[in-house]
């Protein structure tokens, strides 16, 4: 039985019925304040559905299910530690700096040493050396 509860597609169209709601409130006012024709306010409120259809391939990767979010995408990766880990400091990941510690407290790894990420705690990395 498939789950609609993660279905990318299910979570899309929830989102997008109270700006549906919206939009055809303000139609109903535009059909009173303008005398806008009853099929002009239907096409538009179409026309709006259609419009969110249409985008919603781009929206999907945003809107699908991932199994590891946040920080702890980074476990696996691998990283250079950008000071002396003794046993923390920090690392590059990327582009990006990040609060690094080492598993084993008891080394100290050298600057322009590969690591890899073991595991998360909090937003500090917890690292071992390459070898």
């Amino acid at each position: 039985m498939h789950d609609f509860r993660r279905s990318p597609l299910a979570k899309y169209l929830l989102l997008q019925i109270p700006g549906w709601i919206l939009a055809a409130v303000v139609l109903g006012v535009l059909r009173r304040w303008i005398d806008l024709p009853n099929w002009g306010a239907a096409a538009l409120f179409l026309a709006w559905v259609v419009k969110d259809l249409m985008l919603f391939p781009f929206l999907r990767p945003v809107y699908e299910a991932r199994g590891r979010g946040g920080i702890e995408r980074l476990i696996g990766v691998q990283g250079t530690a950008e000071e002396r880990l003794a046993p923390s400091g920090y690392i590059r990941i990327g582009g990006e700096l990040w609060r690094a510690e080492a598993l084993q407290t008891d080394i100290s790894i050298p600057r322009g040493s590969r690591v890899r990420v073991q595991a998360v705690r909090g937003l500090t990395l917890l690292i071992h050396p390459e070898e």
